[in-house]
């Protein structure tokens, strides 16, 4: 049987989360948007770590980014609802795409620790230049509010609409990234992360596909930060700090470097793996309670990364595969035996 194509795949999938919404209460749509967010920004990271190895600590800052583009861009924009829903993401994508540019730019000149410093000290300036810029300082700016469409008020709550627009967001900005790694574009990153030497002989500029490769990445990214934007109708430095950041890391990581599945996987950890820990905290005795309070989760996320990385370095995604591969296979042929 032949495989669905990769936009029809995004297509089926995303109808399939959609209607998955109508099983999940409000504040489980909530945590489902934000999902839909740090996936589309781990899908970016994971493609850029694993595809180019370009370690970048700072892709909260690119979602933030692509929040602040959405608010400015959104409220600017007048008309119906989808047309400012169009403009902030038009300005999102614009915001992202220039800032991770100027970070390609910088990385086509560095590697190793010497980017992945760069990227961290955007993150550690952040508020910084959220008190400089005319962005709102500390306070951020307010992001419009998307009202149900008349026509679904009586059928979903407002939380689950926004979950619905964060699936729809996410997949425009995954879908792009399956097919870039699965292409062309995809064979000179991987040509480039084995041997820069051999590929510029090939005719391959290591310079360019790195900068491509993090425009590639900071794009999905700003998309994220817009999806929360959304999610939240607030864009401020204090949502996008170090924490956060390395959050995102985590997730790529624990979810397989360079598997688009396996960001997915870490994304969906990593957003609810902190509430469980938070519930198991208050239930525990109030002594026990304050002290683990904001250091367990930190704590077992520091304690499944480096399991992952000894134990399975291929991340969630490889363990997957391997349990698949495993499974007998109960539709398969049986072999011919031609030997008499």
């Amino acid at each position: 049987m032949r495989r669905l194509s990769i936009p029809l795949r995004a297509l089926l999938i995303t109808v399939l989360a959609i209607g998955g919404t109508f099983g999940l209460d409000p504040f489980r749509n909530y945590q489902l948007a934000t999902a839909a967010a740090c996936f589309a920004a781990v899908a970016g990271l994971t493609v850029l770590v694993g595809l180019t190895g370009q370690l970048s600590l700072g892709h909260a800052v690119l979602m933030a980014s692509g929040g602040y583009g959405f608010a400015f861009a959104a409220s600017a924009a007048t008309g119906p609802a989808i047309l400012v829903l169009a403009a902030g993401l038009l300005g999102a994508v614009a915001v992202s795409g220039l800032l991770g540019l100027l970070l390609g730019l910088a990385a086509a000149r560095l590697r190793g620790p010497y980017l992945a410093g760069l990227t961290l000290a955007l993150v550690i300036a952040l508020p910084s230049a959220a008190n400089t810029l005319p962005i709102g300082g500390d306070q951020g700016l307010r992001a419009p509010f998307l009202p149900v469409p008349e026509a679904l008020t009586a059928l979903i709550a407002v939380e689950q609409w926004h979950a619905w627009l964060a699936i729809i967001v996410a997949a425009l900005a995954v879908t792009p990234l399956v097919m870039l790694r699965s292409g062309r574009a995809g064979l000179r990153m991987r040509a480039v992360l084995d041997d820069e030497t051999a590929s510029r002989l090939s005719g391959v500029d290591p310079g360019s596909v790195k900068t491509g490769a993090f425009v590639a990445s900071a794009v999905p990214a700003g998309l994220g930060g817009a999806i929360l934007a959304i999610a939240t109708q607030q864009v401020a430095p204090g949502g996008y700090g170090l924490a956060f950041s390395l959050l995102l890391v985590v997730a790529a990581v624990v979810g397989g470097l360079g598997s688009i599945g396996g960001a997915a996987i870490g994304s969906v950890l990593v957003v609810f793996f902190p509430w469980v820990v938070d519930e198991l905290v208050a239930a525990a005795p109030t002594d026990l309670g304050q002290r683990l309070d904001g250091n367990l989760a930190v704590l077992v996320f520091g304690a499944v990364i480096v399991a992952v990385t000894v134990l399975w370095p291929g991340g969630a995604a490889r363990l997957l595969d391997r349990f698949l591969a495993a499974r007998p296979r109960r539709f398969a042929t049986p072999a011919t035996n031609t030997e008499r």
